[in-house]
């Protein structure tokens, strides 16, 4: 079961801009041959990340407003927000090391204390 989440125009601004931790936004396409290359290592990383960053998808094609909005003009394009504001864009399929990299910058693994 992926913990990644499906988010349409109306509902993006509470699950994304009012989100509480960081939210890695996946604005891809379904006839993109890369988004689906990176759909998986979305999920794995929405699993590790769980808790930390919330990891979604909007589809442009059916989401156009936001897709204009955001000023996307290729897929896949991965937005990070952090408290509403986009604090890193990625376009392309990005290594899979490199945008966990991105994300633990965002959202830091708690340190064992004791």
């Amino acid at each position: 079961m992926s913990d990644v989440k499906h988010v349409t125009t109306q509902g993006f601004e509470s699950e994304v801009l009012r989100a509480e931790q960081p939210v890695l936004v996946d604005f891809y396409a379904t006839w993109c041959p890369p988004c689906k290359m990176l759909a998986p290592i979305l999920d794995k990383l929405a699993e590790e990340f769980a808790g930390r960053v919330k990891v979604v998808k909007v589809n442009v094609e059916e989401e156009y407003p936001l897709a204009v909005r955001y000023g996307i003009s290729g897929v896949p394009t991965l937005m990070l927000f952090k408290g509403g504001v986009i604090v890193d864009t990625m376009v392309g399929l990005l290594h899979p090391q490199a945008l966990k990299a991105k994300l633990e910058q965002v959202a830091p693994a708690p340190q064992p204390t004791g």
